[in-house]
């Protein structure tokens, strides 16, 4: 009965058990969040870039994300003033410091004064939309990152959700054809067996 009663006083004594810590990976890419982000137990949401972001294919989403990677050279799952200010450079559109802060302010939803992926996504949903000015620095990034956010490059949003239709439409044309095609050949095939049966047929009559 002491033993017992020890190991009661002992799991009583013992704290709650730990969570995540703000180390944890979960939501770190897609959240954005800064020092004020809620932490274990904070019911943070999992920032899916599939399904916010679905006027955007996979290939798109992954090239995307190889870009901000590359970029961000902290590994910290964001890209701050000095890697967008290298980015810049590398892509051939240096800005003024001005500049740069003024990039990310535009899409910088939390304040926090650099862009998480979810934020660098906005840059490219903006320019499909064709909600960027031409001179700005956001639009050259779209425009020299290489990613073809439409066939008709960053012409604004009906544009781009037009030929995203029509590619659509297209596809599924091509689908009907190849569908045909194999039916067509499907009924030749029965009707040449049946002629074959039918003139195998006829032979063993004349033989008999």
């Amino acid at each position: 009965m002491a033993a017992a009663a020890e190991e009661l006083v002992g799991r009583r004594g013992r704290g709650p058990e730990p969570g995540p810590g703000p180390g944890s990976p979960v939501g770190r890419l897609g959240g954005g969040g800064g020092e004020g982000s809620p932490g274990a137990g904070g019911g943070r949401r999992v920032f899916s870039p599939a399904g916010e972001f679905r006027e955007f294919s996979r290939r798109q989403l992954r090239d995307m994300e190889r870009l901000f990677r590359q970029y961000d050279a902290g590994k910290d799952g964001f890209i701050d003033l000095m890697e967008l200010k290298l980015m810049m450079e590398k892509l051939g559109a240096p800005q003024t410091h001005l500049g740069l802060k003024n990039m990310i302010k535009e899409v910088d939803e939390d304040l926090d004064s650099k862009l998480s992926f979810r934020e660098f996504l906005l840059i490219f949903r903006k320019a499909a939309a064709g909600e960027l000015q031409e001179d700005s620095g956001l639009h050259a990034l779209a425009r020299l990152s290489e990613i073809d956010v439409s066939t008709e490059g960053v012409k604004g949003a009906k544009s781009f959700f037009e030929a995203k239709v029509q590619a659509i439409h297209d596809a599924s044309r091509f689908e009907e054809e190849i569908k045909a095609e194999q039916e067509e050949k499907k009924k030749q095939a029965e009707e040449l067996k049946q002629r074959k049966a039918a003139f195998k047929e006829l032979q063993s009559t004349f033989k008999q």
